[in-house]
């Protein structure tokens, strides 16, 4: 006679909700992709612009990414999810598509560095820009460890 072992709905992690989301790994890197997301658009802004078309893709994607990801981490907070298997799937999709958006923008960030050191405005745009480049391709990178560590899970 077969035994009837657990489902395979029970053997998947629970997902966290309240102050858990800060001690389960792959939810734990939405706040540091918070505040380094924050860090480029602040540093963009803070920057004379002068590639607009550049840096305002730059400071789109890391708004809204900024913005979305708050939103995400105030539902998990919440326990909006219920524990739903969906979420798992439109976390994982949102990181990584996230995460390619953020790839192009860090991309185009350099390249707008790269241009800043030629320019007559000073070292301190040209330093600016490098650490807006910085935090781009760090944020990048958790956005990627976010999506691939709730795709294994």
């Amino acid at each position: 006679m077969a035994s009837v072992g657990p489902s395979a709905a029970s053997t998947q992690p629970a997902l966290p909700s309240g102050p858990a989301v800060f001690k389960t790994i792959p939810y734990a890197f939405i706040l540091p992709e918070i505040v380094c997301g924050t860090w480029v658009w602040i540093l963009v802004a803070a920057t004379s612009v002068s590639l607009p078309l550049l840096q305002g893709w730059v400071m789109y994607v890391s708004l809204t990414s900024c913005l979305i990801s708050l939103l995400l981490l105030l539902s998990y907070l919440v326990g909006f999810h219920k524990n739903s298997e969906n979420w798992k799937v439109l976390d994982s999709l949102y990181h990584g598509a996230t995460a390619i958006l953020y790839m192009s923008a860090a991309v185009l960030q350099a390249n707008a560095t790269i241009n800043s050191e030629l320019s007559p405005d000073g070292p301190l745009n040209y330093q600016l820009n490098s650490a807006a480049s910085f935090f781009a391709f760090l944020t990048t990178f958790l956005y990627i460890l976010h999506a691939f560590s709730i795709y294994y899970q």
